[in-house]
């Protein structure tokens, strides 16, 4: 695995981007994009789209990953200066219990500060350990003096202002990945490396290819849209769900056959499959219960496509995650050779 992906996730998931504001991060991609070479396109939406011509024209593939995040909003100030939040994307307050945040001002400012259950101190709430972690008693404790309503909104602090969470990345020597965000930006990371190595080493792709960073992903619309009518087959790459019943690990590349949206195309998750015996590729086949991804909300939005899921697995999703470089490793291997292969008939 290159070395370049780890340095590309530590990159990305340091760049703030949870849903409804990323543009930061895409004008990030869109120079590193034009520093290996290529041109670029966002569309109104704020996605960014990169095409590379192939030897084939007529038919397409398009391939996609999502740099937005979870995150939150300012839903209200406190009488006594803190913040109630209003969540962006499928997850618990559980999950951000005790992180630290960034609260992003619509005037440019940033404050620093962690969320908290109202009730914390044992010394003080009896019911500290039970009671319910909910938008009521979760709350953002701000890095500021502020003990009123109106002192936060004299820091310019507002309704609707956007909340982005530590990521607190970390690289063991064990190969080991632990952040926020790996999902998606592992993904992110894995195409950008595949964009450079064909670029140095002059690859000319089967078929030409739409690589479609999108930005709406966790509420359910990214990369449902600019799908041109050449485009035979559609790939997601994105995060393998780990838990019970599941069989996607931290050390192989996952191949969703299902998930809410119902099965992905058969024959092009048995193209995968076969690529990954024939190339010696780890692979868990998996299906995720609670999940939908970019490729299963362009077919709700009518695209005439095959559709297929790729990720590397990853622990504890939609909280503080983790992977390791050898799904990382498996996944690359995984869109490498399905980017270089020839469409199924």
């Amino acid at each position: 695995m290159s070395n370049q992906t780890i340095e590309w996730i530590k990159y990305l998931t340091s760049i703030p981007s949870p849903t409804g504001n990323t543009s930061e991060i895409i004008k990030n991609i869109e120079r590193i994009i034009s520093n290996l070479g290529y041109e670029s396109f966002e569309n109104n939406k704020g996605s960014l789209i990169i095409t590379v011509k192939g030897k084939n024209h007529k038919k397409q593939r398009l391939v996609t990953a999502h740099v937005d995040t979870l995150g939150a909003m300012v839903r209200a100030i406190n009488p006594d200066g803190r913040l109630k939040m209003d969540l962006i994307g499928g997850f618990r307050y559980n999950a951000i219990e005790g992180e630290y945040c960034t609260i992003h001002t619509t005037k440019g400012k940033t404050y620093t500060g962690t969320i908290l259950l109202h009730q914390t101190s044992v010394h003080v709430y009896k019911e500290a350990g039970t009671v319910q972690r909910d938008q009521t008693n979760m709350e953002i404790r701000i890095d500021e003096k502020t003990q009123s309503k109106e002192e936060t909104q004299r820091l310019g602090i507002e309704v609707g202002d956007f909340i982005s969470f530590d990521p607190r990345t970390e690289v063991t020597k064990n190969g080991f990945i632990k952040s926020r965000h790996l999902d998606d930006k592992v993904s992110v990371a894995i195409l950008l490396t595949f964009l450079k190595k064909i670029k140095e080493e002059r690859i000319e792709l089967p078929y030409t290819t739409h690589f479609f960073i999108s930005n709406n992903e966790e509420i359910g619309y990214g990369g449902n849209s600019n799908i041109s009518e050449k485009i035979v087959e559609y790939l997601a790459v994105d995060m393998g769900a780990i838990g019970d019943d599941q069989q996607t690990d931290e050390y192989s590349v996952s191949i969703c056959v299902k998930d809410s949206s119902g099965p992905y195309h058969y024959s092009l998750r048995k193209q995968l499959t076969n690529l990954c015996i024939e190339n010696t590729i780890p692979y868990r086949l998996d299906i995720y219960p609670f999940y939908g991804s970019d490729a299963s909300a362009a077919m709700k939005a009518g695209a005439d496509v095959r559709h297929a899921l790729i990720g590397a697995g990853i622990d504890a999703s939609h909280a503080y995650e983790r992977t390791h470089t050898s799904s990382i490793e498996s996944t690359e291997k995984l869109v490498e050779s399905y980017l270089l292969s020839s469409m199924i008939d």
